[in-house]
C-alpha cells in the first residue's frame, strides 16, 4: 500500500496547463543562474512543490513559481554549505587526530618494550645519541647496546605487524 495520493483530473489538468504555460520561461530564467542541467532539475522540483496550490486559483503563477524555485535554490545552497562545512570539519579533525593518535600509539609501543631495550631505543631515536655515546652514558658495552637496539626494533616490528 502506498501513501501517494492520486491527483484528480482537474488538478492534473491544472498542473499540466501550468507546466506547459510556464516551464520554458522558468527554465530560461533559472538557466541564467545555474546552467542547463541544474535548471532543469530545479524546474522539476518546483512543479513538485506547486501541487498544494493547485486546488486554489493561482493569481500570479510566474511569481509563485519563481518564489518556490528561489526557495528551493536557497535550500540547496544551504544544504551544500552544511555538507561542505561538515566535510571540512571531518577532514580537519582527521588531520589533527591522526598525528595525535600516532603519538599515542608510539608512546604505548615504547612503554611496552623491555626496560633495557627502551632506554637504548629512546636515547638513539629521540635524543639523537650514537651507539658509542649510549654505551658510555649507560656504562655498558657497545655489543650490549647493539643487542638491545636490535631487541627494541624487533619489538616494534612485532607490535606493528600484529
Amino acid at each position: 500500500m502506498t501513501d501517494a495520493k492520486e491527483l484528480d483530473a482537474a488538478t492534473t489538468r491544472s498542473l499540466n496547463g501550468l507546466y506547459r504555460g510556464h516551464a520554458a520561461w522558468l527554465a530560461r530564467a533559472l538557466r541564467q543562474r545555474l546552467g542547463a542541467e541544474d535548471a532543469g532539475d530545479l524546474v522539476h522540483d518546483t512543479y513538485l512543490q506547486i501541487r498544494p496550490y493547485l486546488r486554489d486559483e493561482i493569481r500570479h503563477p510566474k511569481a509563485l513559481l519563481w518564489r518556490i524555485a528561489l526557495n528551493l535554490l536557497r535550500d540547496r545552497k544551504r544544504r551544500e554549505a552544511v555538507r561542505l562545512t561538515h566535510a571540512k570539519g571531518v577532514s580537519e579533525i582527521g588531520s589533527v587526530a591522526a598525528p595525535q593518535f600516532d603519538t599515542l600509539l608510539l608512546k604505548e609501543l615504547i612503554k611496552s618494550m623491555p626496560e633495557a631495550a627502551r632506554d637504548v631505543f629512546v636515547l638513539a631515536r629521540f635524543e639523537g645519541m650514537t651507539q658509542p655515546q649510549i654505551a658510555q652514558a649507560l656504562g655498558i658495552s657497545l655489543a650490549t647496546v647493539e643487542r638491545r637496539m636490535a631487541m627494541a626494533l624487533q619489538h616494534c616490528s612485532a607490535a606493528l605487524n600484529d
